[in-house]
């Protein structure tokens, strides 16, 4: 089965017989994919929503722990929805955008109440939840119920743009091309379709990398157009990393890492023995405020009760 599609540029990249690049990654898959504890067949679909938010722009290893206790403590959505917004946060530690700890509490509470305590099956339901937009809910439907989806991480778009359109990464935002090239690989076979999700994001972590890619391990390095051009290098806008030291994002992170320390309310001298810049501190502390990970109570600060 073969897809002639118009790649980058407007020139025309023949894919190959779609089914061999579907099969090989798969018996790839069944020998090299990693064990990970949300994909075995007796993690429930909360633990894997659980796992979804977790996963967000946080690499897989940083996950495992955290992941495990968050499901001894709160193994049910109810068990989360019954606790204190703050408990969620100060459980979310070091994880990075804490905010992803209210969204669950508070999609933990409408599962309670509006769907029985089941995490939904349905897309529209899904999108209800807070945190929850439409990569996650395509990824709780695949993982956590079979269903076939197009499930479009960074991993799988790294994947596709290599074997398809033969650059070494995708655009900053998917693509009308990019979806048109997953939904023709995508197995008609929802059972299939959900293997697919997993073995292709894993091929791009594990072998497609975005740095040193491992192209002699690679089950489709025959038919990948990047390979065949040559491996050519990103010709697009510069990647570069996000910065961290020094900004907001990591003031806001030490203030957060006080109070989750702290069983009582933190006085303004604590939160300043940790960050000096007065100004930044400032700033920080009233975004928490605002994105509800903070409560000022009276002269002093807590997390949400």
């Amino acid at each position: 089965m073969t897809r002639v599609l118009e790649a980058v540029k407007g020139e025309e990249l023949q894919l190959g017989k779609a089914t061999t690049v579907v099969r090989q990654i798969l018996n790839w898959c069944d020998d090299h994919a990693r064990d990970l504890p949300w994909r075995r067949l007796d993690a429930t679909p909360w633990a894997i929503m659980v796992s979804e938010f977790m996963l967000q722009q946080t690499p897989v290893e940083r996950v495992r722990g955290p992941w495990r206790a968050w499901l001894e403590r709160w193994p049910t959505p109810a068990s989360l929805a019954a606790a204190p917004p703050g408990d969620a946060v100060r459980a979310w530690g070091r994880l990075g955008y804490p905010r992803r700890a209210l969204r669950l509490h508070q999609a933990a509470r409408m599962i309670t109440d509006d769907f029985d305590g089941q995490v939904p099956e349905d897309r529209d339901s899904l999108l209800r939840l807070p945190g929850v937009g439409s990569y996650t809910a395509a990824a709780i439907r695949s993982f956590a119920y079979g269903r076939r989806e197009i499930v479009l991480d960074t991993n799988v778009r790294r994947v596709l743009a290599r074997v398809a359109f033969g650059v070494a990464f995708p655009a900053s935002a998917a693509t009308i091309q990019e979806r048109v090239v997953a939904e023709q690989l995508a197995p008609r076979q929802p059972g299939r379709a959900a293997r697919w999700a997993v073995a292709s994001m894993e091929l791009g972590a594990l072998v497609c990398r975005a740095r040193n890619p491992l192209c002699d391990a690679c089950p489709v390095a025959d038919l990948c157009a990047w390979r065949q051009a040559g491996n050519p290098s990103w010709v697009g806008a510069p990647r570069r990393g996000q910065a961290y030291a020094g900004t907001d994002r990591q003031c806001r992170g030490a203030l957060l890492a006080v109070l989750r320390s702290s069983p009582d309310p933190v006085e303004d001298h604590q939160l300043a023995a940790t960050w000096q810049d007065v100004a930044q501190r400032k700033r920080a502390l009233a975004s928490l405020v605002e994105d509800g990970l903070v409560v000022a109570t009276g002269s002093t600060w807590s997390l949400p009760s």
